[in-house]
């Protein structure tokens, strides 16, 4: 079943990648299709298809969702998260919701970790082409 985005101009979501990517859910720890992902390529958003992550900036923290120390240029926008205590990290194309980044942890030189849904994101292995990305502003 196939939730609608309001604006119908992105690729269509499960009710899941809806209620994490457009309603700002968390998928449960350690179930998520990447949190154990090992292969080289690039991480997009499941929403509009913009890449997001490398998969070399991606590293075990032990908290059941992949981690990444680094984000693609441009690509993340960090926001203050409502309850004051977080910061919530979304798609810097569609907005949509990624997940918390946090900073001063010391897991990686770095010392940023990037928690994602694993919903909110698409693999692509390194190699194959990737889709177009779906412009906010088209």
């Amino acid at each position: 079943m196939n939730a609608a985005d309001s604006s119908g101009k992105y690729n269509p979501l499960t009710e899941e990648e809806s209620r994490v990517l457009l309603h700002k859910g968390t998928e449960r720890p350690h179930v998520g299709q990447y949190a154990d992902w090992k292969q080289a390529g690039v991480f997009l958003c499941r929403r509009c298809n913009a890449p997001l992550y490398r998969a070399e900036d991606k590293f075990e923290s032990g908290c059941g969702w992949p981690s990444f120390d680094d984000e693609l240029p441009h690509a993340v926008e960090r926001l203050p998260d409502p309850d004051g205590c977080r910061t919530e990290i979304v798609c810097g194309n569609c907005g949509g919701h990624l997940g918390h980044v946090f900073l001063g942890e010391g897991m990686t030189a770095k010392n940023t970790r990037h928690c994602v849904n694993s919903v909110s994101m698409k693999f692509i292995a390194q190699g194959e082409e990737p889709p177009p990305v779906i412009r906010a502003d088209e």
